[in-house]
């Protein structure tokens, strides 16, 4: 997905944590180092997979999987290991040294997923969060 995808982007909507915000999903379309795939099926969106370029001064650029979403309907089928090799590919083409995800130990499917895609678990993080109020 890219600018002027948002319609697209609305449309599988269902496949997030949470309901799309418009503006939210222009914003992230029209930065050129955030990456949206979506897969269809039919027509229909039946997952999706983000992610963000992050550049630090002495790393270079790496890609974070931001997140991997499947509709419970198409769940293991290969969707999602396709959808994370799709961003692998974009992450390789765009000269990133590496591609990283956090998940929850309990996410077995998550920890499957990622394993066929090629990941391999480094380490058991614990992850810190700062909670903003959002404006309207």
């Amino acid at each position: 997905m890219g600018a002027g995808d948002d319609g697209r982007v609305m449309a599988a909507g269902h496949l997030f944590d949470s309901p799309a915000r418009s503006e939210a999903v222009i914003r992230f379309l029209a930065d050129p180092n955030h990456h949206l795939f979506i897969a269809y099926l039919g027509g229909a969106p039946v997952g999706f997979v983000s992610g963000v370029e992050l550049t630090h001064p002495d790393k270079g650029t790496e890609m974070f999987l931001y997140e991997l979403g499947v509709d419970k309907a198409h769940q293991r089928k290969g969707i999602g290991t396709e959808l994370v090799k799709a961003l692998e590919e974009v992450a390789r083409s765009q000269g990133c040294y590496g591609m990283w995800v956090l998940a929850d130990d309990d996410n077995a499917a998550a920890g499957s997923t990622y394993r066929k895609a090629g990941g391999e678990a480094e380490s058991q993080p614990v992850m810190f969060s700062w909670r903003f109020d959002r404006p309207e």
